[in-house]
């Protein structure tokens, strides 16, 4: 049986997003498949990738054959690099920014108008000291 890794098809239409399977190669595109090995969302920025590393090792280790498409992915994430025993060419693999901790963002937020509180209150209350200064300084 020739075993395929490749990538099946979910999501709507213009919004695709895949699952990397383990496949026999005579099966559909989105048909019966041995293992789910990992994800791909290609339309996020950056592309989430998400591979069980140790079962992509393994599936390469018996012989499945990736498609040219899984052969990217994999390289990207450095398992390609890992199975072929290249030394020192890890994955290129990007990550989205970990968003920050909400609690001091709305801390940091409210300190902001404080703030802007403070200047409007200064601008307020400086004209009016100014002007029983000047009626003083003509009379």
């Amino acid at each position: 049986m020739a075993v395929k890794i490749r990538l099946k098809r979910l999501g709507k239409i213009r919004a695709p997003y895949y699952r990397v399977v383990v496949a026999d190669s005579r099966t559909k595109r989105d048909g019966r498949v041995i293992e789910e090995i990992g994800k791909y969302h290609p339309t996020e920025e950056p592309s989430f990738i998400e591979i069980d590393s140790e079962r992509a090792q393994y599936w390469l280790g018996v012989g499945a054959q990736p498609t040219e498409q899984v052969a990217a992915i994999l390289k990207v994430t450095g398992d390609w690099q890992k199975f072929k025993g290249i030394e020192g060419a890890e994955g290129t693999l990007r990550t989205k920014a970990a968003k920050g901790d909400t609690a001091s963002a709305v801390e940091a937020v409210n300190a902001e108008a404080e703030k802007a509180k403070a200047k409007a209150a200064e601008r307020k209350s400086a004209p009016a000291e100014e002007a029983p200064a000047e009626a003083e300084a003509e009379a």
